[in-house]
């Protein structure tokens, strides 16, 4: 899927503790009561003797109104991309571990206690001996997810978890584009793409959680016994201390009535109150000026807040358990090359007329290369789909052979299906949709001409009804099924319609598809 991400970022590269960009991080993560986690590395081929080292660490911060009142900042998020490659880490050290464990800030994360492992080693290999070892408060997408969907009583939760990409499409509705995910993210500099895809990765779980933190608030989510906000604790109470104030007959009733996680807001208090010490008081350096969360945040803390705490056993790469002798990397590494010479195209494909085929090529996208199907459906080309969403190695073998298509996939593991292999699988390279279709075009040979663009449908690879229909013909099959904006009734367009699931288009979507795609094919030949 194509990032269709609505809503602008404020990006800032942070590439020195000097720079003007570390100086604004700081001051967001002071004023932010939420944060959004994520870290970026250079992919490694699995069996690794060391964890992979962190590239980049994204920090999605919400300040609060007090960021900056008179700016237009004040209410909208900003993504800070920490570059790991250039900051000396120890540097940073303090002030993440303050982040991570600060009472103040909750923590948003999707899975990231393998990034926080990653992390942490790759602080205690630049001299960081302690690393990181936990984060807290700290709230997972996936259990927002399922306390927004699975809230009914009775209701199993899924065994399987969902991508965020999906829980992204479902709850905000934009597509999350992964293809960045796996490039090689210890190369500097980084991209506008790789920089946009980091930032993007981060601030969505902020906008996920907002939209839960607003359900809490309608549907009482969070509804039990009533807490009581840090303004209501009247200053002098707080020079009492927690004795001093259960002991007060004027307030000790309520205060009695706490939980013990309650009392958390009279001690957040004292050490807010506290920061202005008497002249010769000497108090712990905090990197962080923080502020108590608000009420709704702390109620939603003490009802869904998680931590993540690492292990010894987390902090060390995982060894197979396997019996045997160990193979040689000499082995292994021929063995790899073998796989990616395999994956070259290397001979007719089955619809070349001499193998008894029709001429016509055909494509099958397994669910690792899903997009380039849709590209290669704007250009005419039959490229279809798995039938099932996570299929087997022989799913796919049947589909390919009895549909007498060329399987198109970035999974080596499909390489090893030696009976698959000759003249019927191509291992895609490129990570980019756009350069993926330009790599299968080039390999395969294929002729791409203008009457094509736009001859398949996007959705199920079905072919177009070839009489176009009026504006009032599509109208009519429209009803019920797809809505045709009111802009088009005046513009006496021609519309076509699939055969097979019924979708309409019009020409201002085939006229795009040829000025963007069209051009980048042609220039690929010339």
């Amino acid at each position: 899927m194509d990032c269709t991400y609505r809503k602008p970022l404020k990006i800032h590269l942070v590439t020195s503790t000097e720079s003007p960009e570390f100086t604004h991080l700081a001051r967001a993560l002071s004023q932010s009561s939420l944060v959004g986690l994520d870290a970026e590395w250079k992919p490694q081929r699995s069996h690794q003797s060391n964890f992979p080292r962190v590239s980049l660490l994204q920090l999605a911060c919400q300040p609060g109104p007090r960021f900056n009142p008179e700016s237009d900042e004040s209410n909208a998020s900003v993504v800070f991309l920490l570059d790991l490659s250039s900051i000396p880490l120890p540097s940073i050290w303090e002030l993440l571990k303050e982040l991570f464990v600060s009472p103040d800030i909750l923590k948003l994360g999707f899975k990231f206690k393998q990034d926080l492992i990653y992390l942490s080693s790759t602080f205690c290999s630049q001299g960081c001996d302690i690393g990181f070892d936990r984060v807290e408060p700290y709230l997972d997408i996936t259990s927002i997810y399922n306390h927004l969907h699975h809230k009914q009583l009775g209701r199993k939760l899924p065994k399987e978890t969902k991508s965020l990409a999906n829980i992204c499409k479902e709850l905000l509705d934009i597509s999350l584009s992964k293809e960045l995910q796996c490039s090689d993210w210890s190369n500097r500099p980084l991209t506008e793409e790789q920089k946009n895809y980091a930032a993007i990765d981060a601030h969505c779980l902020i906008e996920i959680f907002n939209i839960f933190q607003v359900k809490v608030a309608q549907k009482g989510f969070a509804a039990g016994n009533s807490c009581s906000s840090i303004s209501e604790l009247d200053s002098s109470n707080l020079d009492l201390g927690l004795k001093g104030i259960l002991e007060k007959p004027d307030i000790g009733n309520k205060t009695v009535r706490f939980k013990l996680c309650e009392a958390l807001d009279i001690i957040r208090a004292t050490s807010y109150y506290s920061q202005c010490l008497p002249e010769g008081v000497v108090s712990r350096v905090s990197y962080l000026n923080t502020m108590p969360m608000d009420e709704s945040l702390v109620k939603i803390v003490r009802k869904y807040g998680e931590k993540i705490l690492l292990r010894e056993c987390d902090k060390a790469p995982k060894t197979s358990k396997k019996k045997g002798r160990k193979r040689s990397s000499v082995i292994v590494d021929s063995r790899e090359k073998r796989l990616d010479d395999i994956g070259d195209w290397q001979g007719p494909p089955p619809w070349d007329l001499s193998l008894g085929g029709d001429g016509y090529p055909k494509f099958l996208c397994d669910v690792m290369v899903e997009g380039l199907a849709k590209h290669l459906r704007c250009v005419g080309i039959d490229a279809a789909t798995p039938r099932s969403k996570k299929p087997e190695p022989r799913e796919l073998i049947d589909q390919t052979s009895k549909e007498k298509r060329v399987l198109l996939t970035r999974d080596a593991k499909l390489l090893r299906h030696q009976y698959l292999i000759k003249n019927q699988i191509y291992r895609v390279k490129s990570l980019l949709k756009n350069q993926q279709l330009l790599e299968v075009i080039e390999a395969f040979q294929l002729k791409i001409s203008e009457d094509q663009l736009m001859s398949r449908c996007t959705k199920c690879n079905g072919r177009f009804i070839q009489k176009p229909l009026s504006t009032e013909e599509a109208v009519e099959a429209a009803k019920g099924f797809q809505r045709i904006p009111d802009c088009l009734f005046d513009k006496n367009l021609q519309f076509w319609q699939c055969m097979d699931c019924n979708q309409l288009y019009w020409e201002v979507m085939s006229a795009y598809l040829f000025i963007f795609l069209t051009p980048a094919y042609f220039s690929f030949w010339l």
